[in-house]
């Protein structure tokens, strides 16, 4: 089928199926990443926190990415991608069901554990799905297959909201922190109890999800793509020593680690900066922030569609500078243009992850597994960048100004593509 040209193998194998029970797991990682991202401003209320000492969530969170990248690589390398999509998909759902024993407790240390293993999980997906779809084909389209495959992780984001938005934010009572200052320890406790269980249920329902998956995948025949058996040759000291060389992936490792930690920040303060500009409660801002990730999914296709006629690298640059325009705005101005500046950085963020992902993976040929796990490791800039975007607005007491930290992120995102375009043109001209 020719308008599905970009999911054929070299020998003619269509890939259609499995493309698309690869792409249910974009949309379930990005359901847990957007989902995390609402925890900030539920405990901020439940439990009366700093923007610092919420931002624990995305430290737990991240910091696990970074964590089970490198062995997911290894496991992968020794068994199969399918074997570790399940093992991924095993440990996102053991996350989740951990909800419940964390909440029984209602410890915030607790809720911490569960989701560091839950990340833990969508690591190991990340690590084996993402060059799965790469391999999934010709090297040609490999970039505009994974950007393919990614269009559906926004989705993933704003079904997220909606479920937090439903079922967890809209669950919060509606007392503010003086008043609850004022409470007895008996009925703060009560209403913590309520609000904590919300948030448990509401993780318990997509563990549920998730183990159908894993039994649908169980049970399906998925292709080898271009994968290798491994040799005495393909161990990972001469993976590393090769990647490590690789001015190219190096780099693109580097600008992945700044471009989530702008997102990461974005996302994670978009609830707070809506509530301040704009005097919404929880709930209410996270209706805005569903117009964030739907300009985000809009975006994703209308690239992918422009990525047959313009460089994936022109159009990171383009994307790079959009977003650092549109952080100047949510710096400098207030109301309700800085919110839509605020969603429009999100418009632009859209194309970033997988063109910098394709672009640093770009001819890795047998160390695809490896690499692939350095990339998904630069996640951990999701836990550096949050906590010190968090540092910066309780210090200088303005969400506004601390999202000074996501626009330097940008500027190394359009320095990256601007030096992937001057490389590609003296190729190019050689």
């Amino acid at each position: 089928m020719k308008k599905f040209s970009i999911l054929q193998g070299k020998n003619g194998e269509n890939y259609l199926f499995p493309f698309v029970l690869l792409t249910s797991l974009f949309f379930m990682w990005g359901l847990a990443n957007n989902m995390t991202d609402t925890l900030l401003a539920a405990f901020k209320k439940i439990m009366s926190m700093t923007d610092f000492q919420t931002s624990l969530i995305q430290v737990a969170f991240y910091g696990s990415y970074f964590c089970f990248a490198l062995p997911a690589a290894f496991f992968i390398k020794k068994y199969s991608y399918k074997s570790g999509i399940l093992l991924g998909l095993s440990l996102y759902a053991a996350g989740c069901f951990l909800f419940y024993p964390a909440g029984h407790i209602g410890s915030y240390g607790f809720y911490l554990f569960a989701l560091y293993v839950l990340a833990g999980g969508c690591s190991v997906l990340e690590t084996a799905a993402s060059p799965y779809i790469l391999s999934m084909g010709t090297e040609k389209t490999a970039t505009q297959r994974l950007n393919l495959a990614q269009a559906f992780n926004p989705i993933g984001c704003m079904v997220g909201i909606l479920v937090s938005q439903s079922y967890i934010l809209g669950k919060l009572n509606q007392a503010g922190e003086a008043e609850r200052a004022v409470m007895t320890v008996e009925e703060l406790g009560a209403i913590q109890t309520t609000e904590m269980n919300a948030v448990t249920m509401t993780y318990v329902f997509v563990g549920m999800v998730l183990l159908i998956i894993f039994l649908l995948i169980l049970f399906s025949r998925m292709p080898k793509g271009n994968e290798t058996v491994s040799t005495g040759k393909d161990n990972f000291r001469e993976a590393f020593g090769r990647l490590r060389k690789n001015r190219r992936y190096i780099l693109g490792v580097i600008t992945e680690f700044f471009y989530i930690g702008a997102q990461t920040g974005v996302w994670s303060y978009n609830i707070r900066y809506v509530m301040n500009q704009l005097q919404y409660n929880e709930k209410e801002s996270a209706s805005i922030y569903i117009y964030s990730l739907i300009a985000f999914a809009v975006a994703r296709f209308i690239f992918t569609a422009l990525m047959k006629i313009i460089k994936p690298y022109y159009l990171l640059v383009v994307a790079g500078i959009g977003a650092a325009i549109c952080s100047l705005l949510v710096i400098g101005t207030t109301g309700r243009i800085g919110v839509a500046a605020l969603i429009m950085i999100s418009f632009f963020m859209s194309l970033m992850f997988p063109t910098i992902y394709g672009l640093a993976m770009y001819k890795i040929g047998e160390d695809a597994k490896f690499g692939g796990s350095g990339l998904i490791m630069s996640i951990l800039g999701g836990a550096v960048f949050a906590a010190i975007q968090g540092y910066v607005s309780d210090t200088l007491g303005s969400i506004s100004l601390s999202f000074l930290v996501p626009l330097i992120c940008f500027v190394v995102v359009i320095l990256y593509g601007l030096w992937i375009s001057r490389i590609s043109r003296k190729t190019a001209a050689g």
